[in-house]
């Protein structure tokens, strides 16, 4: 059955795979979705349609969907008012007249793009409409069926986006709507604790909806921060663990009533099985430990607000790796040194983690930045040969790097031999870290290291090492 999907016109790139994502959710099986548009628009316009099952399916996938204006079942569209009117009265007579009976209540939306119309302009659209065999009662509030009629218009300009298409008029019968409600409850800005690198909850929204969230789900966010993307997915129902190398983040916050608990405690929330303080680095799980999670969800640090740490600080510059010992004494307040952790070795540790950790079927997300000019090409993001990439939605920041959000599906499972191979590629890292760290030593004083990949650089997880640029702030 086809279906028009009503998308809101903002993350253009992400509208699509949320789409895919929930019908691979509600469906429960891998699924070839079919997508097509009309010939009046291209693919920045807001309107797509989609085959689904069912109009249960539809009413699923709208009830998750952060981006989903609405779902119709189009029962005509055109150009002109005489083209829909051609295009409705084609349509199915048994498919319109269990919705026209006279013992239905009904309501007639006008809803336009790239245009306004006033009320008196409204209502003349809807009086055009007398063809069709309306025999119930209208009724303004919570009728038993509802109609849209939306008119495009194909202007130059929508808020710095491109346009939709030419002129287009839809007539259909709505399905369903999303809620977007749930935006405006975990909008940051009503949040007890945040940390200046907090997920925007819209984003976060939508990065649980690509983990597949929802009851019974086990996710893990490696750099948890205040627990922004966890809130996301507990509001799905999925049971939460988190980890961040700043055990002040995840221990103390800043008081009782301003940590990561008490955000799942503002929305009700059932709160993590577990916050550890652990480094993405060095992993603390057990070495025969594998399959544990069914999503890893995470925004690694990049350099652009926050850069990355690892374990580390003034032994490793001093070209030692002998662990130090904390006094017993010490122990309970002491907060371990750290060392700056490049791009490339934090997503090759990420990778290799969720290859190790996730059940097969399961799925890494996590954002990448790129240039813009890459980020259409495959080849420049990691890769892993237990993991295939199936979105990438990028997120513009400014006139030269993106964001791009990256969802990987394991496939396969993580042997000994890709394990020996990973150690391999991790030991590179920290000879080639620990000759960068030496070399800044010895320029001058080091407060700061930003690192970012070389546009040469693909990190595939077990390629050479990739060459770096530094910033020195």
């Amino acid at each position: 059955m086809w279906f028009l999907c009503y998308f809101l016109h903002r993350l253009l790139d992400y509208r699509i795979p949320e789409i895919e994502s929930l019908a691979r959710l509600f469906l429960g099986e891998k699924v070839d979705l079919k997508w097509r548009q009309s010939p009046y628009h291209h693919p920045d316009s807001p309107f797509y349609f989609i085959d689904l099952p069912s109009e249960d399916v539809a009413r699923n996938i709208a009830s998750r969907s952060v981006l989903l204006k609405g779902i119709l079942e189009v029962w005509g569209e055109g150009r002109t008012y005489d083209e829909l009117r051609i295009s409705i009265e084609a349509y199915p007579e048994e498919k319109k007249t269990p919705y026209l009976t006279p013992d239905s209540t009904f309501k007639v939306v006008v809803d336009t793009f790239g245009k306004i119309l006033n009320l008196d302009e409204q209502t003349e659209r809807i009086h055009s409409l007398s063809y069709i065999p309306f025999q119930g009662v209208v009724k303004l509030k919570n009728p038993e069926h509802k109609f849209w009629l939306i008119e495009t218009d194909g202007n130059d300009f929508n808020n710095g986006l491109p346009p939709a298409d030419i002129r287009s008029i839809v007539f259909g019968r709505e399905i369903a709507v999303s809620d977007r409600k749930v935006v405006v409850k975990y909008e940051l800005s009503r949040r007890n604790y945040l940390g200046p690198t907090a997920m925007d909850a819209e984003v976060a929204l939508l990065m649980a909806n690509q983990a597949l969230a929802k009851p019974g789900k086990l996710m893990y966010d490696p750099f948890v921060g205040t627990g922004s993307i966890l809130v996301a997915a507990a509001h799905f129902g999925a049971m939460t663990m988190g980890a961040d190398i700043d055990i002040r983040v995840i221990r103390d916050g800043k008081g009782p009533d301003k940590n990561v608990w008490s955000n799942f405690k503002q929305y009700d929330l059932t709160p993590p099985v577990g916050l550890i303080r652990a480094d993405n680095n060095v992993p603390p799980w057990r070495s025969s430990l594998s399959e544990v999670f069914d999503a890893i969800v995470c925004d690694p640090p990049y350099g652009v607000r926050a850069g990355g740490r690892k374990s580390g600080g003034r032994k490793l510059l001093q070209g030692t790796r002998d662990p130090y010992i904390i006094d017993e004494n010490k122990r309970k307040d002491h907060i371990p040194s750290t060392a700056p952790y490049t791009l490339a070795e934090c997503v090759h540790d990420l990778l290799d983690l969720a290859a190790r950790l996730l059940v097969t079927g399961g799925r890494l997300v996590f954002f990448y930045p790129a240039p813009r000019d890459e980020c259409g090409e495959e080849d420049y993001f990691p890769k892993h040969p237990c993991l295939n990439l199936i979105a990438n939605s990028e997120q513009i920041l400014s006139t030269r790097y993106s964001r791009c959000l990256l969802t990987m599906e394991k496939t396969s499972r993580y042997t000994d031999e890709i394990a020996a191979e990973a150690r391999k590629v991790h030991q590179e890292f920290r000879d080639n870290h620990s000759e960068m760290l030496q070399e800044s030593r010895e320029n001058g004083s080091l407060h700061h290291i930003v690192f970012a990949p070389s546009s040469e650089a693909k990190l595939n997880g077990t390629e050479a090492r990739p060459r770096y640029r530094g910033k020195y702030v």
